[in-house]
Order: structure tokens, then sequence, then C-alpha cells
């Protein structure tokens, strides 16, 4: 065993840069041949390379926990030396990377699986085959990212990777940004796109602000030096600590979707299903929840700075989850659940419950991973009824006149020789477009249900361990936040129980929903593994004596901690909640399933309650409001007036040009040219012309007068001579 722990502490540190380099050297195999090897290849390539980081996660944790949690560095290559500031390229192995290490590779690694089989399908429904490859090199592109963001040894290398990843969700969301259908034009996924990318443009300013505060006064981006420079700091100027922390806040409220900058992420779903599964569950969207976890000695020395955290992580729970009841599209509901569960992880850290925080970001990988890759698979098996039934109806068709035209006239509609303008109007993720698909999908039915209860936080799956744990965090010291957490608790139960009513139970609102297929086990064994890691994950952290396993494990890296033990009454609350909470969405949804083309049963007694909710608040219209529409305003100014009328048309044509041309007219043709350069010009011509013509009266032709002339010479040579 000594042996073994040797080997480990020795051998097993080394591999920390392959953390980067195997997503990298699959993304590069897929770029440059993925086209020859053929999708099945790909596919492969791909998750091996996924597969091979969770490996060496899963070696790097075994190292740490054989060296009792102890710290190690490991150092790539210089990177950043100038003056005082000397960085290197440096992979932090500790309890914490780890953790993320394993939650990000694992779980990304069965979101790869699941999309070999989806995309197979995917690019086959919209007739783009040929970009089966680079939709995998991007999925390897965003691992690696986040990897470099949790395995970074300074404020800066975490920031490489945190530009990496929101790079990756522009290139994912915006996947088909070139696919026009009458359900949803292109504009609209190149537009979501565009959103995130600049939404978290905004975050990663407050990012940057709290960097230079931190080198400036602080002197370094190094986890340790500044941790160790901050207590000082704080000290004698803390606004210093308290400006870092907040501009760092700005930073998570992009990435991790937090009031304000939430908006992005549920527009996110233009993407494909595996993106939304990758970025809301397990990478880019816990990297804000990582950044203050990881940066907690400088939080717990502004408790100010902590209240405004979990405030605005708890105010986001709340919100959300009232959006989220009003939806129609099934992943726009997963969407808002998962920006109201980022709340719940925000809250916790803000709080200092950092241990309640990460274990609620793993659990929440598990079931909303399963979630969002069971709604694909709904989407798909509805994509395979509509096609299945749209293809029974042409065949029957197929010899009539009417037919034929029809046919014709869809053609010409068609995008990408690909779906007609019948198969574009059909919107398969639209909850309105189900029903009864637990009869023809009862495979992804019962896996959906396993995360819709973990989700809803119901014992004894995973979410209801790490959902209560922030409870009791919160009802022990900061009770508005746990009001907001628990009021957030029953809406999370209760859209959740609306949606599997609607798309699972009552008869079949349209054609596709009657012919939906189940999906094949390429997708659901994945789904299966995150279906029982979403059942057992609760006990990574059970709340009883010697089973905190999860809080002595993250005490290496956070400090010593001590796990809090159940506490009946909290946990009774919140599970009578989230029963109440299902039974009344039994009472609305299920007792009495939807019909084809009828009203939300809520919109009506609600009124503009609902109508607030189902329209998201009007939160896009304000931003459209008061920053769009302003933000465009001043561009048309600066383009028309600033750009065109002033230095264009003034500036340039009237200043720089007029000045030009006059100058070329009248001062240099006029003066000096004409009256300057051509009238000397004019004057030796006259000059030479006075001299020629008196020269002329010389050459007069007569003898005489040539000896004359040479007599003269002659009298004036003799007269020079005799005279010197």
């Amino acid at each position: 065993m000594h042996f073994l722990s040797e080997q480990t502490f020795n051998g097993f540190y080394f591999l920390a840069p392959w953390l980067v380099f195997a997503p990298v050297i699959g993304l590069l195999i897929n770029l440059f041949f993925g086209k020859k090897l053929g999708e099945k290849t790909v596919g492969i390539v791909a998750s091996l390379a996924a597969g091979t980081t969770f490996i060496v996660a899963l070696l790097l944790a075994y190292s740490v926990s054989m060296n009792h949690g102890e710290m190690h560095s490991v150092k790539l290559a210089e990177w950043i030396h100038i003056g005082a500031l000397q960085l290197d390229w440096t992979f932090r192995v500790d309890s914490l990377s780890t953790t993320m290490m394993l939650v990000v590779s694992g779980v990304g690694t069965l979101i790869h699986i699941y999309a070999i089989g989806y995309m197979h399908e995917d690019v086959r429904f919209k007739h783009e085959e040929g970009r089966f490859n680079l939709f995998f090199v991007y999925l390897n592109l965003f691992i690696a990212a986040m990897m470099i963001l949790v395995s970074g040894d300074s404020y800066m290398m975490l920031f490489v990777g945190w530009e990496g990843v929101g790079l990756c969700s522009f290139l994912l969301i915006g996947f088909w940004y070139e696919m026009d259908t009458l359900a949803r034009p292109s504009w609209a996924n190149s537009n979501a796109a565009k959103k995130a990318f600049i939404t978290n443009r905004v975050g990663d300013f407050g990012f940057l602000l709290a960097g230079f505060l931190m080198f400036w006064y602080l002197g370094s981006f190094q986890f340790d030096e500044v941790f160790h420079a901050a207590p000082e700091i704080a000290h004698s100027m803390p606004w210093v600590i308290v400006a870092i922390t907040i501009f760092m806040l700005v930073g998570v409220a992009g990435k991790s979707a937090q009031i304000p900058l939430y908006i992005w992420l549920p527009d996110a779903m233009a993407g494909p299903t595996p993106v939304s599964a990758l970025i809301h569950a397990a990478t880019m969207v816990t990297a804000g929840v990582y950044l203050v976890t990881r940066s907690a000695p400088l939080y717990s020395l502004v408790p100010q700075a902590q209240y405004i955290v979990a405030m605005v992580g708890a105010g986001t729970a709340l919100f959300a989850a009232t959006i989220a009841v009003g939806q129609y599209d099934i992943k726009k509901v997963l969407a808002y659940s998962t920006i109201s569960q980022l709340g719940f992880m925000v809250a916790a850290v803000g709080m200092g419950a950092y241990v309640a925080g990460m274990f609620h970001l793993m659990t929440h990988a598990f079931f909303k991973a399963l979630l969002f890759l069971s709604a694909g698979s709904v989407i798909l098996g509805l994509e395979r009824g509509h096609h299945a039934h749209a293809h029974h109806d042409h065949k029957k068709e197929s010899d009539s006149e009417a037919s034929r035209h029809r046919r014709s006239q869809e053609t010409s509609h068609s995008k990408h020789g690909g779906h007609d303008s019948h198969e574009e109007v059909f919107d398969p993720g639209d909850m309105r477009n189900m029903g009864g698909m637990r009869k023809t999908m009862p495979v992804t039915f019962w896996l959906y249900i396993i995360g819709t209860l973990a989700l809803a936080g119901i014992f004894p799956f995973a979410g209801f361990w790490s959902k209560d744990e922030i409870l009791l965090d919160a009802s022990l010291h900061f009770p508005v936040v746990y009001g907001l957490l628990t009021i957030a608790a029953f809406f999370t139960a209760f859209y959740m129980g609306r949606q599997i009513w609607m798309v699972f139970f009552g008869e079949a609102r349209s054609d596709p929903a009657k012919h939906a297929q189940e999906s094949p086990k390429m997708m659901t064994v994945p789904l299966m593994v995150l279906a029982a890691l979403s059942v057992l994950g609760g006990a990574l952290n059970l709340p009883f004596e010697g089973f905190h396993n999860l809080t002595h494990w993250l005490s290496y890296t956070l400090g010593e901690m001590h796990g809090l033990p159940l506490n009946l009454q909290v946990a009774g609350i919140s599970t009578a909640l989230a029963l109440t909470a299902i039974f009344i969405s039994w009472l609305i949804y299920g007792r009495n399933p939807l019909k084809a083309g009828q009203i939300d049963p809520l919109k009506k007694p609600l009124g503009f309650v609902f109508t607030g909710m189902e329209n998201k608040w009007f939160v896009d219209e304000g931003y459209g409001v008061l920053v769009i529409k302003p933000f465009k305003w001043i561009s048309q100014f600066l383009a028309d007036v600033i750009d065109w009328r002033f230095w264009h048309d003034f500036v340039h044509d009237t200043v720089i040009a007029g000045t030009y041309n006059w100058i070329s007219e009248i001062a240099l043709n006029r003066y000096a040219d004409q009256k300057g350069i051509d009238a000397f010009a004019n004057w030796l011509g006259d000059a030479t012309q006075w001299l020629s013509a008196t020269m002329r009266k010389v050459q007069n032709g007569f003898v005489r007068s040539y000896a004359l002339s040479v007599l003269l010479g002659v009298v004036l040579i003799l007269g020079y001579l005799i005279f010197k």
C-alpha cells in the first residue's frame, strides 16, 4: 500500500496537462480527418477524448486523496514574465479543482456519447450531414476550455478558460445559424448566439475590473499570493476587497446567468440539445459558482459582499422559477429552471455555505443533464413521428396531380434542399404539440420522471439532499434568503409537474405525438447512467455522522468545515411544499389534460400575472427599451450625424477636401502656377524671342558686315592685349 501511495504521488500528477491535451487532440483529429473517418469514428474519437479527460481527473483526485488533500502544482511552461508579474502556465490539483474536473469530464463524456445518436438524426432532419464532425470539434473544444478554467493556478489562467467557454457557447448556440425554417428563422439562432456572447462580455468586463484591482493592490494573479496579501489590504483599505468581490459578482452574473445578466441563457436553447445539457448542466454556467468558491478567502473578508451575492442568488432563484411556470417550450422550461437552480448555488456560496453550493452543483449536473437530454429524446421522438407521418401522407397522395403540385410549391420554399414548408411549421419543442408520450416513449418517460423528482427535491433523490442543505444553511443565518429559496422550491416542483402532465399524460395533441418513436440505446443508455446518479448522488454528502464525505473532501481546500445534521423541520417543510405543488399541478394539468388548441388553464384565472410569466415578465422588452433602443439610437446618431454628416460631409468633404480644392485651385493654380510659374515661363519665352530677333539682325547675310565684325573683333583683342 505504501508503494502504491508513492507511485500515486510521483506518477499521477504529471498527467494534469492531459486534461487539456486529450480533448485538443480529439478535436484536431476530427477537424482535419473527420470527413474521411465517418460519423461513428468521429463520435468515438470525441467521446474517447472526453473519457480520457475523465480518467485523468480520476487519477488526479486519487492522488489528492492519497496525499491527504495536499495541493500540488504542475508547471507546464513559462507564460507571462513582465517586471513584477511572473505567471506560469500551471495546473492546480486540489480537492476543489478535481471535483470540478470530475463533474465536467464525467457528465461531459456521457453527453458526448448521447450526442452521437442525437446528431446522427438531427443533421439528417436538417439535411446537413456534412456538419456532424464539426459539432464534435466544438464539443471537445468546450471540454478543453472548461478544463483550463477549473485547473488553472491563477485568476489569469482561469480567465483564459472563462473566455474559451464563452467562445464555445457562441459557436454551439449558433450552430444552426443558417438553418432557416418557418417555425424558427435563421436569424433567431444567430441572434441567440450573439446575445449570449455580448451578455457574457458585459459580465467579463466586471471580471477584468476585479483583475485590474487585484493586480494593482494585491500585486499578483496567483491564487495563494492573492489570498496571502488580501487580509492586510482588507484591514487597511477594505473597499478594495469589496470592489474586487462585487466586480467578480458581475462576472458571475454573466457566466452563471444571474440577475440582471441571465437573459442569454433561455435563448441558448437555439443550439442542439446536447449543447443545452453541456452548457446548462456541467460546464459554462457552473463557472461562476466555482469562481466564488475558489475566491472564498476573499469573500470571507467582506461579509457585506457575501450578503449581496446571497441575495442576488436567492432573487434569481425565485424570479426565474416564476417565469418557468408560463413557458411552453420544453427546453425553455428547463432553461429557466437552470437559472433558478444556479440561484440556489450562488446563494449558497454567497452565504459561505461553499460545500452546500458545490454539492448542489454536482447533483444538479446529474439531474439537469438527464432532463435536458431526455427532452432532446422527446424532441427527436416527435421529429421521427412527424417525418414518418409526413412520409405516409405523401405516399398516399403520391399519384395525385394536386400532391405533385403541392410538393413543387413546398420545394420552392424549402432551404438547403431540406424540410418542406409543412414540416417547417411544426415545432417539436412545443409542449402543446405533445401529450400521451408515456405510451410511445416509455423509457424516456421513466427517465424524465427520475430527473423531475430529483429536481423537485423529493426524497430520496439527489436533489433532496443538496437543496435541503442549502435551505438549512439559509434558515440558520439568512432568513430572507431562506424565504425566497423556499418559495422558489415550491415553484420548481409545480412547473416540473406541469411539464410532466403536459408532455407525457393525456391524449396526443398532434399527429407527430401519436406517431412518436422511442430513442435508440446510444441515447438512452447515457440517460440511464445519469438517472442512477440522480438517484444515488445524494450519497456524496449525506447529513449523518460519518457520512459528510464531500464536506471532508472540500475541507482540504476550503479549510476546516463541519457538516450540518439533517433538520427534519426544514426538510419536512420543503418536501411538503414540493408534494403540494405537484398535487396542485395535477389538479390543473393532470386531472383534466389539455386538449389540442386549448389555452393554458392558468391563463384566465391568473390574468396579467400569467401573462407576465408567459412573456418572461417583459424583461427582454425592458432591455429593448432601456438598452437596445438607446444603443441603436446612439449608433445611428454616431453613424449618420457624427460619422457621415459631420466627419464625412463637413470634416472630410468641406474642411479637408474643400480646403484642398481651394488651395489647389486658387493658391496653387491661379497664383502660384498661372501668375508665378506660367508668367516666368512666358517671360523666358518672350526674352528668347527678343534675343532671337536681335541676333537675327546681326546675321544679315552681307560679306562686308561679317568682315567689319571680324575687324572690330581683331581691334578689340589687340587693344586688350596692348593695354594689359
